[in-house]
């Protein structure tokens, strides 16, 4: 990645939005702490000039003079500035040339300018002195230059270059760190999604640590690509299942047709195998229509029609609706009956995988089977259980038997699509429910409904 590049990416932006923040914020810091000690000193300054002033102008005639001598001597420095003034201006003591006429005698601490002969010559000086009226007509005059905030200036100058500039720089090198390896994994990701637009299916996007935020992403999409996968071999193999479930009938149509428009010598003749050829018309409509309808439910079109419904009623409606059916096949259905809450759904679909699943059970049980349809209570679920004696569901076929048109070579001589189980599973998913297939002799499928609060309950008491 260019220069540019990297500069236009929105981690290094942020990186550096996120140093230019820090950076003001550590200038305003270091500026209050800068202004609150020059503050401080000034403050001291002011006393302890007051202090000497007080101290120098309550001494008698000669005394201040050689209090003042005394104090200039104990100052290598220099910072001191006295001056003791006689009533004509004359000055009597001190180390200040004149009186300065910029001072106002009023004992409060101000800035003046101040000369005084020094080492290198006669200099001036911009100091803090407060000046008063002694009696008798004298004037003293005391000042003391704060060179302390200079130096306190540049100690902060010094700390803001020698720390902030390299903080700086640091963030702005980990902006860029972080935008090189954010572009590639970007870069990695990208490569990994036109393996899939080529077609490579099994191709996922890369994970590496459970709290990183694109690993996180990469596991949802990898879950969205999964479900993708299995949908796109759905959608491949259902034309063909479509092509071959309705070649069958369709082609037995077109022989009759042809057959009985060469062959028929009556009208009965010709009325028997048009009949024939409408029924074979009407079980391709049936398909089709299967297939619409469960279209539809995959789709969650019926969703926005939910309510409470009743599992215990759907049950032993489906009971009563089967119990002559399965009495004159010479199948024994028995019915169980739970106290359970209602579930959330849409009550004709559910209806309908049941009556699915009873259908299949009461169907392929041999004459003296049974077949139990139970509503049970589980751990806080609801669960509707079908049981039969028929030929039953091997472990290798648990899966195979929800896809479109699959039907078993141990009932592929029954009536029927092989659509009954995939509709099924559309609705239970549909609803959030479980569906379990038990496999083994004899057949056992299970509908669960986990438990919903009602508002009531959700309340806190």
């Amino acid at each position: 990645m260019n220069l540019h590049g990297l500069v236009r990416t929105t981690t290094f932006r942020s990186a550096a939005l996120a140093a230019g923040a820090f950076a003001a914020f550590v200038a305003v810091l270091f500026g209050f702490i800068y202004w609150t000690t020059d503050r401080y000193l000034i403050d001291r300054s002011d006393h302890v000039i007051a202090l000497q002033l007080k101290v120098i102008s309550s001494l008698p005639g000669e005394r201040k003079s050689h209090a003042i001598d005394y104090q200039l001597s104990q100052d290598p420095r220099g910072v001191h500035f006295v001056g003791l003034f006689g009533p004509d201006g004359n000055r009597k003591a001190g180390n200040l040339a004149s009186l300065p006429p910029s001072l106002k005698l009023d004992d409060s601490a101000q800035n003046t300018e101040v000369g005084k002969q020094g080492p290198n010559g006669f200099e001036t000086r911009v100091v803090r002195a407060i000046g008063t009226h002694l009696p008798g007509g004298d004037v003293l005059v005391i000042g003391r230059d704060v060179d302390e905030a200079g130096e306190i200036s540049k100690v902060v100058s010094e700390a803001l270059a020698l720390g902030l500039i390299p903080a700086l720089v640091l963030c702005l090198a980990v902006g860029a760190l972080l935008s090189v390896r954010a572009e590639r994994r970007i870069a990695d990701v990208n490569e990994r999604v036109q393996h899939i637009v080529a077609g490579n299916l099994r191709e996922r996007l890369p994970r590496h640590t459970r709290d990183d935020p694109f690993s996180k992403l990469a596991t949802i999409v990898n879950g969205m690509l999964d479900e993708i996968e299995t949908l796109i071999h759905a959608i491949a193999g259902i034309g063909n299942d479509i092509a071959h479930d309705l070649r069958t009938p369709l082609t037995r149509v077109r022989l009759m047709l042809e057959r009985g428009r060469s062959n028929a010598g009556t009208l009965e003749q010709l009325q028997l195998i048009a009949d024939k050829a409408v029924a074979g018309i009407d079980q391709s409509l049936a398909i089709t229509t299967a297939l619409l309808r469960l279209a539809e439910i995959e789709n969650s079109r019926r969703s926005a029609g939910f309510g409470e419904v009743a599992l215990a009623d759907i049950v032993r409606e489906v009971s009563d609706l089967y119990e002559p059916i399965a009495e004159n096949k010479g199948v024994i259905l028995q019915i169980e009956l739970t106290p359970a809450p209602t579930v959330v759904g849409d009550r004709d679909l559910l209806m309908e995988a049941i009556v699915n699943l009873v259908d299949n059970a009461v169907k392929f049980t041999p004459q003296g089977g049974r077949v139990d349809i139970a509503l049970l209570r589980g751990a806080a679920e609801s669960i509707v259980r079908i049981k039969d004696t028929g030929s039953g569901i091997s472990e290798q076929e648990r899966d195979i038997v929800l896809r479109r048109f699959y039907r078993s070579d141990k009932v592929r001589s029954a009536p029927g699509f092989g659509i009954g189980l995939k509709l099924v599973a559309a609705i239970v998913k549909l609803h959030g429910f479980r569906l379990t297939i038990h496999p083994g002799s004899g057949c056992v499928i299970e509908i669960a409904s986990p438990d919903q609060r009602t508002d009531k309950e959700a309340e806190p008491q």
